[in-house]
């Protein structure tokens, strides 16, 4: 059986604070924002979830104040009140029945978090219920079709004042001593799991990283969904790569694969092999590989180190997807492969070493100062070094002359001095 084990970076709960905004704000927005928002209303996903014929809101008891008796037909009447959306489009728009419903929100967050014995089997699809009218909705296009998220700031979700606390209570509620998941695989299913996927395209980085955590427990807890899972990740990997080359929550998604592969039994299923060569490896091909490198990187070297046999699919794949002309990926490829160096055995390095470093040579007498400079730092890890030495005789003829060569050529002042010196250290 999987287990799953958080990675450095592993999902984590984000924080949330169950108050109603002061009064300098309205509705969730600060008052020099609501220009902001007004801009964004012809793509803000909110203006496909408005419902033209509104329900008036009434505010019910308290929950802390309601007899035992009663408190779980009131906590499935403030469920079904939270299915009511508003048009967050309008600031000045339903101020009363937001405030009643966000009131009541973050009554539920309080009451599932702190409170044992709520979670009863009726509540279960009415709290499901609940969470899917809130969060699935149709995701807009990007305001910009250039999108940079590097550069440009994204678009946020005009309703996050209520979905917030929607996604908080859905966190507290798969995370409650008292959530029974063979009662919840009943409401939250494939179809569910595929909805939510969708949501991590979301541009709103708020949003992905609660559905980060959330994606995160439902693994963790639903033991049928995974195998569903991680195949939808692929699908939607797949679709990135040579399809759509556009979609928001790779880092996300990668992240939590972390864990997930961290967690694989051994050996390694063939899917999982198929996985990591047909998928994980073609993704460094990806345009914004700058945006998730990092998470991609954690991934392939925790394929690594949980079967050491896979190290030359990894290293002939990335030397087959080299950048031609792209200096910063080059630097980026570097940075991976020093990575896997510094856990590689030395049985695997003997396998990869010739095509290996004919690369790192090219490298080394890059014209780009950067990329060969990130080269010659291989020579900096103590680890790669004792490889090195170890198989000289193979390794020397293939970078010496190039050392040589570059040491008298390179345009660079700083360049040639680092040249001469690993030169003639060897």
């Amino acid at each position: 059986m999987e287990t799953t084990k958080l990675p450095p970076s592993s999902p984590s709960s984000p924080t949330t604070s169950f108050s109603v905004p002061s009064a300098e704000k309205v509705d969730g927005f600060p008052r020099r924002s609501m220009r902001r928002a007004r801009q964004r209303r012809s793509h803000s996903s909110s203006q496909f979830r408005y419902q033209s014929s509104q329900v008036e809101l009434t505010p019910l008891p308290l929950l802390k104040d309601a007899p035992v008796a009663e408190l779980h037909d009131l906590f499935c009447k403030k469920l079904q009140q939270c299915c009511v959306l508003f048009d967050f489009l309008d600031c000045v728009a339903d101020l009363k029945g937001k405030e009643i419903k966000r009131a009541a929100l973050n009554e539920l967050v309080e009451s599932v978090a702190t409170s044992r014995g709520v979670l009863i089997e009726p509540l279960y699809p009415e709290a499901i219920k609940m969470i899917s009218v809130n969060i699935f909705r149709t995701l807009p296009p990007s305001e910009n079709p250039e999108f940079d998220p590097e550069e440009d700031e994204p678009t946020l979700e005009a309703s996050w004042p209520h979905l917030q606390l929607v996604y908080e209570f859905f966190l507290r509620f798969l995370e409650s001593p008292d959530f029974q998941p063979s009662m919840a695989k009943r409401y939250i299913d494939q179809k569910f799991v595929l909805q939510l996927l969708e949501l991590f395209d979301s541009e709103d980085p708020r949003e992905r990283e609660y559905l980060k955590t959330i994606l995160h427990r439902v693994y963790g807890k639903l033991l049928g969904l995974r195998a569903y899972i991680r195949k939808q990740i692929n699908n939607i990997f797949l679709r990135f790569i040579y399809e759509t080359e556009h979609f928001n929550g790779v880092a996300e998604l990668l992240e939590i694969l972390g864990s997930i592969i961290n967690g694989f039994a051994l050996p390694l299923k063939a899917e999982h092999k198929q996985f990591l060569v047909r998928v994980l490896i073609p993704l460094h091909t990806a345009k914004s590989l700058s945006i998730f490198h990092a998470q991609l990187a954690y991934c392939v070297v925790q394929f690594m180190e949980k079967d050491a046999t896979v190290t030359e699919y990894i290293i002939r794949g990335l030397l087959k997807y080299w950048p031609k002309t792209c200096t910063q990926k080059e630097v980026m490829f570097l940075g991976e492969i020093e990575e896997i160096l510094d856990v590689i055995e030395p049985s695997q390095f003997i396998r990869i070493q010739e095509p290996l470093f004919k690369q790192i040579a090219a490298c080394i007498s890059s014209p780009h100062f950067q990329v060969a400079e990130r080269a010659l730092y291989f020579w900096n890890n103590e680890y790669i070094l004792s490889l090195i030495e170890e198989n000289c005789q193979v390794i020397l003829p293939l970078v010496f002359a190039t050392l040589y060569r570059v040491s008298k050529e390179h345009w660079n002042q700083y360049g040639p001095q680092t040249h001469k010196t690993l030169f003639f250290a060897f």
